[in-house]
């Protein structure tokens, strides 16, 4: 039972650690975009807000319906990496 409860953390740290590198190179390809400015710019920036708030509303109700930290993580991840590709075509 300790390994596997071992194996699930370690799973849910690894998880966290990669969003935090792949937010990082989310907010890298997003600080060029807008800071090019004009429209792209400005579509970009609203885009951001919105997804947030997105976001924290649907992390929010996952959690009030009792889903894993791993499952959120989870989650982010999708959402983030979509956004990287997206910004790095």
């Amino acid at each position: 039972m300790a390994a596997l409860l071992e194996t699930v953390m370690h799973k849910l740290w690894f998880d966290m650690a990669m969003l935090g590198m792949e937010a990082q190179q989310v907010f890298w390809l997003r600080t060029m975009k807008i800071a090019k400015g004009g429209k792209l710019g400005e579509r970009e920036a609203r885009l951001m807000v919105s997804e947030k708030v997105m976001a924290a509303g649907e992390t929010a109700q996952s959690l009030a319906l009792g889903a894993s930290p791993g499952s959120v993580v989870k989650a982010y991840r999708k959402k983030v990496r979509a956004n990287a590709r997206r910004l790095s075509r």
